[in-house]
This record gives C-alpha cells, structure tokens and sequence, in this order.
C-alpha cells in the first residue's frame, strides 16, 4: 500500500487528518534535532582576502559571552529510557525505550507504587508541573509505558515523570486505542529478540475553511504552559530477527482523539520520512535505507482488544499491560 494511500486511510478514520495528509505527502528534507554545542567558539573576523569576504565591522557571536539561546534540549538519561525535553511545548519530543522477552518478563515493579512527578532536572520556569494537568480534561499519558519498565521498580517509577508524559485524550485513546497500541508494541518481541521504540508528539495543520493551513492546539495550565499535541507518533524497529545486518522499521501516526478499536493499526502506518519531516527529529539517519524492511510486511500489524482487557480485568501477564 502507498503512503498515500495509507494517508488517505487515516483520513477516514480520524478527524483533523487533512493536516496529517499535508504533512505526509511530499518528501522529508534532511533536517536534524541536534543538541545545542557543548563549548562555543569565538572565530575572530576574518582577514581582508583570506576568504573572500571583508573584514566584519561587527561581532555577532560576542552574544555568546551572556550565553546560548538555544533551543535547548534537556536529555532524560534513566535506566528504562532517554529522552529529549521540549522546553517550549512542556512536553519530551522523544522518548526512546528498548523491549526483550526476557525484559518483560520480569516482574518486579508495580504502578500502584508509583506516583507522578515533576522533573526537577529542568529549570522550574520551563517544566511541566502536576498542578497543570489538575482539571484539564486530559490524562497524563506516558510516552515510555510503566508496563514496558516493570523489571524494576524504581525504573518503572522514572516513567512517571512528567517528562516523560504529554495531554492524552483518555477514553477512548489513552485507555482504549493507544494501549491496545503498546500492548502491539509489547507483542513485537515474540517475532524480534530486540525491538526499539521511538514516541512522541506532533503539531500538525488544520486547513481552514478559507483554505488556508494553521497549526492550532490547546494549552493546558493556569496560566497555560503545556501544549496539547495533535498527533502522536511511533518508530518500531526490530532488530536482531536476520543475520544480514538488516532491520524490520515500521512508523505510526495517530491523531489524539477517540479512535474507535474497529480501526486497522494500518491504517496509521506512514513512511518513517514523513515522521521525520513532520517532527524536525532524524531517527534512522546513520541507518541505510537498503538495510531497512518492512515491519508490517513481516508482522501482522493489528491490535488485539479482547487480549488487553483481559490482561487488564485479571492483572498482569507475561506481556504486561499500560
């Protein structure tokens, strides 16, 4: 099936899917998330004919001796997973985790000991807090699932950082789609000995009635801080399946509304490009296109309902639960 064809799927499937279309339908550039320099240098002017250009009356990189503007990027380093912290949105623009068997088998934390919680390894004035989701109307819904980090418990409490959280829409996606979606992701290690997985927001346009296109998204907060996304993503990769150093790649995007679970996950499925283009996130750039199948092409790529509420009715098993 084509992208556009998948695009044009989710289309039918889910409001606001126009600005998805938008966004999925010509190429990504090249662009990357980069971190901000650790060190910064001060070239001095050049001399007059060394490289072609004048000797500069001015010196814009003195701005660099009150410091960086950035963006800056906070990095999550915790035993379950990383992340990257979006200071603008209030929300983490990526969390990356990785999932075995054998990690999932493991049962030695419970979320009923686990509480939510600022992260205070971001300065206060550009962290989320609790008080923010108070009254919302929006879960706080984990990027890096508990259930994936139940190994430990201390590991498995990380996840209930608010960096590691975005405004979910709760019945009927949080707790309904988007878990039986995890739970997929859970179910991945049965057909790959690793799998990694890349989730976070987006904020897509909307075209307008007069045609035009605008990025609308509700804030969250008093006073408004934290930024509602449109859209969610995830970037699948199995690895370790073929001794050809190739891997299975597959990437999803859905938008943060009720989705009812008659929908096919593949309906979702887009190029990893397309996630790319619409994040400004690089995820597969060292990765050669050659050295990439599809995930979808291998694996049934559906979510299992009646599985989930079972393991949610009658506590936890093998797989795990949100």
């Amino acid at each position: 099936m084509s992208a556009r064809t998948l695009l044009a799927a989710a289309a039918g499937a889910a409001t606001g899917a126009l600005a998805t279309a938008f966004f999925f339908n010509s190429r990504a550039p090249a662009g990357g998330f980069r971190p901000p320099p650790v060190t910064i240098s001060r070239t001095p002017p050049a001399v007059p004919g060394a490289t072609g250009r004048p000797e500069a009356p001015v010196d814009p990189a003195g701005i660099y001796q009150y410091g960086f503007p950035g963006p800056i990027v906070d990095m999550g380093n915790h035993s379950a997973f990383i992340s990257g912290y979006d200071r603008r949105m209030r929300n983490p623009a990526w969390v990356a985790e990785h999932i075995t068997a054998e990690s999932l088998l493991v049962d030695n934390g419970d979320r009923k000991n686990s509480v939510f919680i600022e992260d205070e390894a971001v300065p206060e004035r550009f962290r989320a807090k609790l008080k923010d989701y108070f009254r919302s109307g929006y879960d706080r819904g984990h990027q890096a699932p508990a259930a994936d980090a139940k190994w430990s418990q201390s590991s498995m409490d990380e996840t209930f950082l608010l960096t590691n959280m975005c405004p979910q829409v709760g019945t009927g996606f949080n707790r309904d789609y988007w878990a039986h979606f995890e739970d997929f992701c859970r179910r991945l290690v049965k057909h790959y000995p690793s799998v990694r997985i890349i989730t976070g927001p987006l904020y897509l346009p909307q075209r307008t009635p007069e045609g035009k296109w605008k990025v609308e998204y509700e804030v969250v907060g008093n006073p408004p801080n934290i930024a509602v996304p449109t859209h969610f993503y995830k970037i699948l990769i199995g690895e370790g399946k073929t001794a050809d150093g190739t891997v299975a790649v597959a990437a999803f995007v859905m938008p943060n509304q009720v989705i009812s679970n008659s929908t096919p996950l593949k309906t979702f499925e887009v190029p990893v490009e397309m996630v790319e283009r619409a994040s400004g996130l690089e995820f597969l750039g060292k990765l050669d296109v050659a050295k990439r199948r599809r995930l979808c092409g291998e694996v049934e790529c559906g979510i299992l309902v009646r599985e989930f509420k079972r393991a949610a009715e009658g506590g936890q098993q093998s797989l795990g639960k949100k």
